[in-house]
């Protein structure tokens, strides 16, 4: 053992050393790591204390003397494993090259998946990732200590300390990774859900104590995993959870700001046959408040007329999403089947409009959801519906924005779509001229409760009850039934920024 330690002592440089140290904290997190003289391959050296007992480290021998202190090294694949880990294969071969061969073990291996979990953490970490992280614990860590920690395992030590996080318990470091990068949070979730998968004992193991004595274990863990769903189609079957991660489930939102949110807002209109519209004001000021807390960049459009319209969305079309993760446009304005109205009269249609935005016009929006919510009538019909229980009126004075209905037709396909109607087809859309149009009000409502609720609600359920709501009610004795239509492949879900 000591030729192979000598070997690799003498191949190991001491940036190499390091990423070893980190990997494994022997007793326990460092209970103190110092920043060093840095080495020429600009990696700091670190002062560790293991179990009280302050110990320098300078080079790869030290830190394997250690190991063989503590009994680590009987077993050369404790070692091929710190190799593997920091991805040191010609290492690895050379130790395997002058070891006898392992017998094959179904044990647990021997390093701990949650220290290995924190290292792929730390690896994948960018700078500016590394200082929101920074910034989001500020409230709970020692600021002097955060200031000193030039690395994320710095930073996790320090949660250890503080007892934020454990081998039993992420569930903090997930919330945070989650608002930072979704990458990292799901690093978090898969350890999660592997501790969970160990800890759920046989279907036929026979039970020690009462049912009572052990469900708090199994509820703790529950809850400590964060879940948009749940299903358990028999008392036998398996708990599936959902989480914001999933990056086949989810579209995932990890950029700061998370997009652009176009407010277009037609209030005035000079042309006879359509009357101004009194209390959008009151939708634009709704929607961009929302929209900012969901980490939206806010971009405000008013009055346009339809050659103005053409030309904005033109501009959109050129402007570069690459660091964004999804457009959103609220158009509000008078409209008719298949059109909108900007405020000369003219009319833009919503097919024209919508296909500016495939594929191969904006390639930096491939892949990426594109959200439209449209406040506009879609006819001059005055929608009756057979009422199913008690009716809530709106008393409040409505107005339709509506133009005639001469026009019909049908919006272009293509995935990651959602326009999201005030109205069906034919039909009336109400506004309030003292509190905005219905549509939107209900809409940025039921929005602001999921984002506050822990159920991760996606957008499709969100409108699902905007429908149940804006449909409940009678505006001057008519009715409103908004209408969404989608090519969506994953579930979009709207969460606070902090």
């Amino acid at each position: 053992m000591l030729m192979i330690v000598g070997m690799l002592h003498k191949w190991c440089s001491l940036g190499i050393m390091n990423h070893l140290v980190l990997t494994f904290w022997i007793g326990g997190p460092p209970r103190e790591t110092c920043l060093g003289p840095h080495n020429g391959f600009g990696r700091p050296c670190l002062e560790v204390c293991f179990v009280n007992v302050p110990l320098q480290i300078v080079d790869a021998k030290g830190l394997f003397m250690r190991l063989e202190e503590k009994g680590l090294l009987d077993n050369p694949s404790f070692l091929c494993q710190l190799l593997q880990t920091i991805h040191r294969a010609d290492l690895t071969d050379l130790l395997e090259a002058n070891s006898r061969p392992q017998e094959e073990t179904d044990a647990l291996p021997v390093l701990s998946q949650y220290r290995v979990m924190l290292y792929t953490i730390h690896e994948d970490m960018t700078t500016e990732s590394l200082d929101k992280m920074k910034y989001l614990l500020n409230d709970k860590l020692n600021k002097r200590q955060l200031e000193m920690s030039s690395t994320a395992l710095g930073v996790f030590a320090e949660m250890e300390k503080m007892g934020i996080i454990s081998k039993s318990n992420v569930t903090e470091l997930h919330r945070i990774l989650s608002e930072i990068d979704q990458q990292l949070a799901l690093t978090v979730q898969n350890y999660m859900n592997r501790v969970q998968h160990l800890q759920r004992p046989p279907l036929d193991a026979p039970s020690h104590g009462s049912i009572d004595q052990q469900r708090p274990n199994s509820m703790a863990l529950l809850q400590n995993s964060p879940c948009v769903c749940e299903t358990q189609p028999n008392s036998t079957g398996p708990l599936v959870c959902c989480d914001l991660s999933s990056e086949t489930e989810f579209y995932l939102l990890t950029h700061v700001p998370r997009g652009r949110c176009v407010i277009i807002n037609n209030m005035i209109f000079p042309a006879e046959n359509l009357s101004n519209r009194r209390g959008s004001e009151k939708d634009e000021e709704a929607l961009s408040e929302l929209f900012q807390r969901f980490g939206f960049e806010i971009e405000l459009f008013s009055d346009l007329d339809a050659e103005q319209l053409n030309k904005t969305i033109k501009t959109m079309t050129e402007w570069d999403y690459s660091q964004h993760d999804l457009l959103v446009v609220c158009i509000l304005t008078h409209g008719e089947l298949g059109c909108i109205f900007g405020t000369d009269g003219g009319k833009v249609l919503l097919r024209d409009l919508i296909s500016n935005f495939w594929n191969d016009k904006v390639p930096s929006l491939s892949g990426k959801p594109k959200v439209f919510f449209i406040q506009a009538c879609q006819g001059d019909r005055y929608q009756e519906g057979a009422a199913q229980g008690p009716v809530q009126e709106e008393s409040l004075a409505c107005e339709p924005d509506s133009g005639s209905d001469d026009l019909d037709v049908s919006l272009p396909a293509e995935a990651d779509f959602l326009i999201s109607m005030s109205t069906v087809q034919h039909c009336k859309s109400f506004r309030s001229i003292n509190r905005g149009s219905i549509f939107i009000q209900e809409l940025c409502q039921q929005l602001q409760k999921s984002a506050e609720s822990s159920e991760n609600d996606d957008i499709l359920t969100v409108l699902t009850r905007v429908n149940r709501e804006v449909g409940r009610k009678e505006y001057e004795t008519y009715k409103q039934m908004p209408q969404p239509r989608y090519t969506l492949t994953k579930k979009l879900v709207f969460r606070y920024v902090r």
